[in-house]
């Protein structure tokens, strides 16, 4: 459905993917007990040793926390996510905006000013685009779900 003012199926299912590809990445680096992300900056021995999780723990959580992410976005647009009260839906979309946005926030200021871990330029453009297709799912979710007066 992309009709001007309605919502937009395919931002949903893009991030989805996305989140899949940061799951993957993540359990690939737990399998490894590492931290990090495959093509992301290196993560040195004394940070992973001085980090409050062992490297696998936190990478699972990160992994599981992937595939939340994409169950969450698919329910926007699935008849079975829509069953989801609207207010809840919401205040879920609106956590997930705290922590993709300060995720996306970082890589983008590291890897367009450089102050940072070490994210480069092509990173911060995929921050800008995680963070774009991200309110672009819940924008359209809230057009859909809109109650029409009358």
């Amino acid at each position: 459905m992309d009709v001007a003012g309605r919502g937009r199926s395919w931002p949903a299912y893009t991030l989805a993917v996305l989140f899949l590809g940061y799951a993957a990445g993540k359990a690939a680096f737990a399998l490894q007990d590492r931290l990090g992300f495959p093509g992301g900056p290196p993560v040195s021995a004394a940070e992973t040793e001085s980090y409050f999780l062992d490297a696998a723990t936190a990478q699972w959580f990160a992994c599981a926390s992937g595939v939340l992410g994409a169950c969450v976005v698919l329910a926007t647009v699935t008849t079975a996510g829509r069953g989801v009260p609207r207010p809840l839906m919401l205040l879920v979309l609106a956590g997930m905006l705290v922590a993709v946005g300060g995720g996306t926030g970082i890589m983008i200021l590291d890897g367009f000013v450089g102050v940072g871990v070490g994210w480069r330029w092509y990173h911060g453009v995929l921050g800008v685009l995680v963070l774009g297709l991200f309110l672009e799912t819940t924008r359209s979710y809230v057009a859909v779900t809109r109650r029409v007066a009358g």
